[in-house]
This record gives structure tokens, sequence and C-alpha cells, in this order.
């Protein structure tokens, strides 16, 4: 075999490689957008400030006597720390309603209300952005859960010895940021909040006006013994964000 082919089948061979190593980069471009026409967009890293507006649910336990039912609004607070996980700082404030459960009156008269109560929400809470640093023309689903403390006004008007109190409770939360500009964003939630309510020995005990017969007839508020209760309330929320980052 001459030079000229051996020369002729390394060249051809050069090229085929050429050819081979090039083709991943062909395939990429064929399935890829231009920056210019991509769906994906960076999300500005930093801090965020949200004003939110809602409404609290639920049905305030067995005997609906914990706060519910009622318009919350508030801020919250966001450090983008990585490109799927943010860290927040949220407090709201409530006004809720909930009824007034008297273990002492005859049983015509036990419940009344519903009455106003104020409750003040501080939280801090870990976001996960299910698209990560990007949005998807426009939009950005995430799930979290927060962890707070729960402040709530008095109610004079209770006397049976019930008090909701300063509660820890969880709020795990799914919903989505729609972004209008790289700034500015409406943000849309949906939040289950679990807490645990203690009732007063009281509930247990026979109303003096009209007593009952226990075990059978009892005509206690409690009759089963369990002075506690793990419930769950909604809390739906939206609001207009905005990105103080460079």
């Amino acid at each position: 075999m001459g030079s000229s082919s051996v020369g002729g089948t390394r060249l051809a061979c050069a090229l085929g490689l050429l050819a081979l190593l090039s083709l991943p980069a062909a395939l990429a471009a064929q399935v890829g957008h231009a920056p210019s026409s991509s769906p994906y967009h960076d999300i500005r890293k930093g801090h965020a400030f949200t004003a939110l507006v809602g409404h609290f649910g639920g049905d305030g336990g067995e005997f609906g006597i914990a706060p519910h039912s009622g318009t919350v609004y508030g801020f919250h607070y966001d450090l983008r720390a990585g490109s799927t996980i943010q860290f927040g700082l949220g407090f709201a404030r409530a006004d809720l309603q909930r009824l007034i459960v008297d273990p002492f009156v005859a049983l015509a008269d036990r419940v009344s209300g519903p009455v106003q109560q104020t409750v003040s929400f501080v939280e801090v809470n870990l976001q996960f952005n299910l698209t990560g640093g990007k949005s998807w023309h426009g939009v950005a689903p995430f799930v979290g859960t927060g962890v707070g403390l729960t402040f709530p006004s008095g109610t004079p008007a209770d006397t049976s010895r019930f008090e909701f109190g300063r509660k820890i409770y969880l709020a795990p939360t799914a919903g989505v940021r729609v972004f209008l500009t790289d700034r500015l964003h409406i943000r849309g939630e949906a939040r289950a909040t679990f807490w645990k309510l203690k009732y007063p020995t009281t509930f247990q005990a026979e109303p003096v006006l009209q007593p009952g017969t226990p075990p059978d007839n009892s005509n206690a508020v409690i009759t089963d013994g369990r002075l506690s209760e793990w419930t769950t309330s909604s809390w739906l929320q939206v609001g207009l964000g905005y990105s103080f980052s460079p």
C-alpha cells in the first residue's frame, strides 16, 4: 500500500472521529433552545419580601372552641440559599371565630357564640423549589413546611377554664410562584396547620344544673376521658412578592 493510501486512511479516520465527537453537541443544539426563546428563566437569588392575605379554615376541634374560620394577613421573608432550597420567616395575624362550651350550665345553654379571637403566628420555614433555580414560562412550583408558635388574644367571655394558649404548630405547604418580572412575583399556597388542643378537667364534670348519671348517661362535655386532641386547619393565602437582591 502506498504512502498516499495510508495518509488517506488516516485522514478518513480522523474525520470520522471528529464527526462522532461532534454528534452529541449537534443533537443538543437540535433539542435545546436559544437563550432568548427558552421557557426556562433563572430565578433571582437573594432576599424577597411577600405581603400575604388569605383565609384560615378548620372546625375548631370536636367542640369548635379552638379559633378557626377567618381572615389572615401577614408577610413572608425569603432567603434563597441554593437553586432548590430556600429558608424563610413568616408573621401572620388572623381574626378568627370560636365557640364557647360551658360545662357548668344546663345542656340547652351549653354552647354559645361564635365570639372573636385574634391569633398571631410566628414561624420559620423550609421551601423546596421543584424547578430548581429556574422558572418554567414564569411558573415555579414548590413544597415545604413551616414550624411556628401561636400568640392568641384572650376571650373573657369563656369561663369554662379552656385556654387555647401558645401552641407549637406544623404547617406543610404546597404552592406556586408566578413571576411577572425577574423581581416581581405572585405567590399562592395551600397549607395544613396541625396543633394539639388540651381541654380542662372541668369538661369531665357533671353540670350542676343538669347532672347526668355516669357512666351510661353522663352529661359531662367529655365522657371518654380524652382531654387532648390533634386538629387540622386549612390555610389558603395569596400575595405579591418583590426581590431585593442585586
